[in-house]
């Protein structure tokens, strides 16, 4: 037959029994929802990890234009130093062969190189006027070197 100790002794253990499941059922829910916090916190930051890759792919976007014109813009300044000796070495060979120079003169026209140094820069200064005012008016407070 069983005892009163024993029910007892099976009613003590059934009670910390219900107790310890009632607290791994508060445990579980609090882990439930600190899984649903770091969920959101992750999709969260993978969202501003796409917003932040989206940027950097703008970046080197803009960073290549920028480079490109660079590279354009220093073509353009070779091209003019080019022109620009050109026009000193026919000056000073002209110079030095006076008897050359008629012969040029009298065939091909040598160009004055003084000329067509203000010529370029007029061209050039004109078109960063142009260029100037342009984005003054479409842009405000941003530079644009394209």
């Amino acid at each position: 037959m069983i005892s009163l100790e024993q029910v007892q002794l099976l009613e003590t253990k059934v009670a910390k029994m219900v107790e310890f499941l009632q607290t791994l059922s508060t445990e579980n829910t609090a882990l439930v929802l600190e899984k649903a916090a770091l969920h959101d916190k992750l999709e969260a930051n993978q969202k501003r990890l796409d917003e932040l890759e989206t940027l950097v792919l703008r970046f080197k976007e803009d960073q290549g234009r920028i480079e490109d014109g660079i590279i354009a813009a220093l073509d353009r300044l070779s091209q003019f130093e080019e022109a620009f000796e050109k026009g000193l070495k026919e000056k000073t060979t002209a110079k030095k062969n006076p008897a050359k120079k008629t012969a040029e003169k009298q065939t091909i026209p040598a160009p004055d190189t003084k000329q067509e140094f203000f010529e370029i820069a007029e061209t050039e200064t004109d078109q960063l006027d142009d260029a100037l005012s342009d984005n003054d008016s479409s842009c405000e407070g941003e530079l644009d070197i394209f």
